[in-house]
């Protein structure tokens, strides 16, 4: 969004007196440090000195303290000029997202923006660009005599719950559009309070630095309307919240479409065959919070089940319906075993990465299945290969630590940091992940 000007003028003929550095971290939490207009332009130049340590703490503010850093070491927040906007919720502001450099300015190894941007560079390299949506789902509720209450109690996609919240999400999506977000799509999910906003597709470190302003902004506008709001995948009964991730991949064209296979061509086949091959390890990344695993259940109306097919909602892959004026641009794959209790360029770099695994080893699938995996008895999930995913974050993490094609993606220092961060999470986990931690949660994501 930045002109050719320095930001510091942008800034000066907007009104903007202070820059929001956004990043995120291990834990896929948003920190940010501010810097005045005075000081924005050296801090796009040379960046923002903060401490490694900032990588090693977990959902709850709890240091990794057998991590690899300690008080000592020191890293630079460096700001993608291209990123920067105005925020419309918040007066005088503006916003940048961050790669994270050493201090001799070469990428942090541990930094997750940087390390999906490298990904997609090998991507273009081959002759790729992936496209890439991020469907977030997010509840609202408030406060009522010191209990979390839902702001609408209807539910099942009801008209009533859209015109209960009507001015709450046509500010969201206002101020999406406001920050050059494309908005696609909104409903009123199943759930009680939930809500969910599509946005358009972009490239896919444009898509992840999207869902974070995303995240962001739905936040800040609610409490500015009253309410607040949570991103987490189980932050009620009876009521979950994920993340799904769309992917298609383009040279001119779109390289997953070819009319003569159904639809989706040999190459989307290897790549829907890849992320199920990857698929216990990939939720170490995408579902990365005990409480994640309470939405990943079968008959949820989330995925629970290894295994892909066309428009069930029920699978791990779904193959959308594409559009019918459109099919050779609509055909993509959606990946639905994913929260925003992610780091969106960690969950972004492994699905991609599995997924071109499987393109470079000419994986098949399975055939697709057509009905709910979990309508099928244990025997017939046998027999067609139908695998259950991991049922906690500790058996998710087990699976990652094997995966060596996950652990090439991320570089030896940004996995081994994640894994650490992910351990203490699940290591501080002592009651049902169905509530453990549900209100402390709910005050993060």
């Amino acid at each position: 969004m930045a002109s050719t000007n320095r930001v510091s003028e942008i800034c000066a003929d907007e009104e903007i007196d202070l820059i929001r550095l956004l990043f995120v971290t291990q834990s896929g939490a948003i920190r940010a440090h501010a810097v005045d207009i005075e000081k924005v332009d050296s801090a796009v130049d040379t960046g923002v000195t903060i401490s490694e340590l900032v990588q090693t703490y977990n959902a709850f503010g709890r240091r990794d303290k057998d991590g690899r850093f300690d008080a000592a070491g020191e890293v630079m927040l460096h700001p993608d000029r291209e990123t920067f906007r105005r925020l419309p919720y918040a007066a005088r502001a503006g916003a940048m997202l961050c790669d994270i450099e050493t201090l001799d300015g070469e990428p942090w190894t541990v930094d997750a923006r940087s390390s999906l941007r490298t990904l997609q560079t090998e991507f273009a390299d081959a002759g790729l660009a992936p496209s890439v949506a991020f469907e977030s789902e997010f509840h609202l509720f408030e406060q009522q005599d010191g209990e979390s209450q839902r702001v609408d109690h209807r539910g099942a996609y009801s008209t009533a719950s859209t015109r209960e919240t009507h001015e709450t999400i046509l500010a969201i999506t206002d101020a999406l559009k406001a920050q050059e977000i494309p908005v696609e799509k909104y409903y009123p999910e199943y759930a009680a309070g939930k809500h969910e906003i599509v946005t358009g597709h972009r490239s896919g470190l444009q898509a992840a630095d999207d869902c974070v302003l995303l995240r962001e902004t739905v936040d800040s506008v609610a409490r500015k309307q009253g309410y607040q709001s949570t991103f987490v995948p189980k932050p009620f009964d009876n009521a979950t919240a994920g993340c799904h991730i769309h992917v298609s991949l383009w040279d001119d064209d779109n390289v997953m479409y070819d009319a003569n296979l159904e639809g989706l061509s040999r190459t989307g086949r290897q790549f829907v065959a890849g992320v199920l091959e990857h698929a216990p390890g990939l939720c170490g990344l995408t579902a990365p919070t005990v409480n994640s695993y309470a939405r990943l259940r079968p008959q949820y109306g989330a995925a629970a089940f290894v295994c892909w097919g066309r428009g069930n909602r029920e699978a791990l892959v779904r193959i959308p319906a594409p559009d019918p004026q459109d099919p050779a641009g609509s055909t993509r794959i959606e990946f639905r075993a994913a929260d925003n209790t992610a780091n969106p360029y960690l969950g972004l770099l492994g699905l991609l990465a599995a997924g071109r695994d499987g393109i470079e080893r000419d994986l098949e699938p399975p055939e697709p299945v057509a009905v709910d995996p979990g309508s099928l008895s244990e025997g017939q999930r046998a027999d067609r290969g139908i695998d259950r995913l991991p049922r906690t974050l500790g058996e998710a993490l087990d699976a990652l630590e094997a995966d060596t094609t996950l652990q090439e993606a991320l570089g030896d220092d940004l996995f081994e940091t994640y894994l650490g961060v992910k351990r203490s999470h699940w290591e501080a986990f002592t009651r049902s992940a169905n509530s453990w931690q549900r209100d402390r949660l709910r005050s993060v994501y």
